[in-house]
């Protein structure tokens, strides 16, 4: 109820002010484990995400441990089924969480690069595919989102959309190390959603002549 509770509060912003658009949800299972990899360029990605496969499931994201300092959010987050991460080292408690999460059949939202890109490439972590080889049955849907960015250049109204498609390569195949899973998705991902920095409009092109 909290987790629904929390969409609902950000459904108007999302929806109506971010007019949301939202491309292929019907491909994220109903049931069964589900691991939904992203891009994640502004810090409002995990609502947006959150709203736009609502109708399909609830996302348990593995969110920064940093976040829990707060009390009143540590109870929305926990509320929500989220899963606190350190992230920079290898947090071996939030990882077996999510593959316990995962086994009972939950849908995990990762962002494999870890951090908030601020429009600069980034190296894709291996968690996201540990997390597929710890759990072979796991379907992994990849997410595009681009606009969010653009929701803190009030009172210009963003433009959001939300692509959701399976890999083009398949799924996680016999012998593919969490590594390699993890930067080809990604690197599909980044196809679809270029970096981009929060409350402007930069094209990759230009991003990467600055790198």
């Amino acid at each position: 109820m909290t987790y629904r509770a929390v969409m609902a509060f950000a459904s108007p912003i999302v929806r109506w002010w971010g007019r949301l658009e939202v491309v292929n949800v019907q491909l994220i299972p109903r049931n069964g484990p589900v691991l939904l990899l992203g891009n994640h360029d502004s810090m409002w990605d995990p609502i947006v995400a959150g709203v736009a496969a609502l109708q399909r499931r609830q996302i348990r994201a593995l969110a920064k441990a940093s976040l829990w300092k707060y009390r009143p959010i540590a109870w929305v987050l926990d509320h929500m089924g989220q899963i606190p991460i350190e992230r920079g080292r290898a947090d071996a408690q939030a990882m077996t969480a999510a593959i316990d999460r995962l086994r009972d059949g939950a849908c995990i939202g990762v962002f494999p690069e870890g951090t908030i890109s601020r429009g600069k490439p980034l190296r894709a972590l291996s968690g996201a595919g540990r997390l597929a080889v710890a759990v072979p049955d796991t379907s992994i849907v990849c997410m595009a989102i681009t606009g969010a960015v653009d929701i803190v250049r009030f009172p210009k109204r963003p433009r959001l959309r939300v692509e959701f498609f399976g890999p083009e390569n398949g799924q996680l195949q016999p012998e593919e190390s969490a590594v390699a899973v993890t930067k080809r998705t990604m690197a599909e991902i980044r196809r679809k959603a270029p970096y981009a920095l929060p409350g402007r409009r930069r094209t990759a092109a230009k991003l990467r002549a600055q790198l």
